[in-house]
């Protein structure tokens, strides 16, 4: 199980955008004794919610509220967001759609 830590940054996402933090993978070795290094390594799916942004507007201009909450673990789309270097640490910047599910 990998350690993470809250932190606090300062990005704050816009609309119905959240901050995540991939969790780190544990080293992948092979039965030969072969370590597969991280640029091989397919993008992990488990995240961690750093930042929410101010919400989605509905059709009346009412803020929906989110389903997530900051220090949530998550599951998150392959392919979604766009990453964001902050302080040598990279982030992940995804719609509250892109996040598939919250791991209890």
């Amino acid at each position: 199980m990998s350690k993470t830590k809250t932190v606090s940054v300062s990005i704050k996402p816009l609309g119905d955008r959240v901050l995540i933090k991939h969790l780190e993978a544990e080293d992948e070795q092979t039965q030969g004794g072969i370590i597969i290094p991280d640029t091989a390594k397919e993008k992990p799916q488990e995240a961690e919610v750093v930042a929410l942004g101010t919400g989605k507007k509905d059709e009346d201009g009412k803020v929906q509220s989110f389903d997530v909450k900051v220090g949530d673990k998550v599951i998150v789309s392959k392919y979604g967001g766009t990453e964001v270097k902050l302080d040598g640490e990279k982030y992940l910047l995804v719609r509250e759609d892109d996040i598939l599910a919250v791991i209890s």
